[in-house]
């Protein structure tokens, strides 16, 4: 399966459209994303999806239990102004002023892969998350990643095999 990688600077117009750049469009179409969703993300970022990746995420949202008030909390925010995106001509999108306020993007921002979707940062805060970098990065992917072996089996916190 393909993904979206990198890191991409661009530039909002003042009317609220971003240009998205050929390495991100080549990457969407490699992925048949011809249609996109955008909803609020986890920090002040936008996250933009194909619709094949919303799907199933909102899938596995959609199957949560609306009687437990923690499970229509998170529908409730994760959802909360997600919208199908529309590609505008010269491969723009229209950014809602909502989200552009959520996110506090005004002009200068950063587009960057994470896999299954694009988070849209301000640039402002993107260099502040990532001056706020872990000083022990190794430790974080020991403790997250340590049971995963890349060559398709999992290990033990020991280390060992299971």
């Amino acid at each position: 399966m393909s993904q979206l990688l990198g890191e991409f600077e661009c530039k909002i117009d003042s009317k609220g459209r971003l240009r998205l750049p050929i390495g991100l469009l080549s990457m969407l179409s490699s992925m048949g994303a011809s249609r996109i969703m955008m909803n609020r993300g986890f920090e002040k970022c936008l996250n933009l999806y194909p619709k094949k990746a919303w799907d199933e995420v909102a899938t596995r949202i959609n199957g949560l239990n609306d009687f437990v008030k923690k499970n229509r909390d998170f529908k409730r925010y994760f959802l909360r102004g997600a919208t199908e995106i529309d590609l505008l001509g010269n491969d723009r999108i229209l950014l809602q002023k909502r989200l552009l306020e959520y996110a506090g993007i005004t002009k200068n921002v950063i587009l960057a892969g994470q896999g299954n979707r694009i988070e849209i940062w301000s640039e402002e805060a993107y260099n502040e998350m990532l001056e706020n970098a872990p000083e022990d990065f190794s430790a974080i992917g020991e403790e997250v990643m340590g049971d995963v072996h890349f060559g398709g089996t999992s290990t033990s916190d020991s280390g060992g095999p299971q």
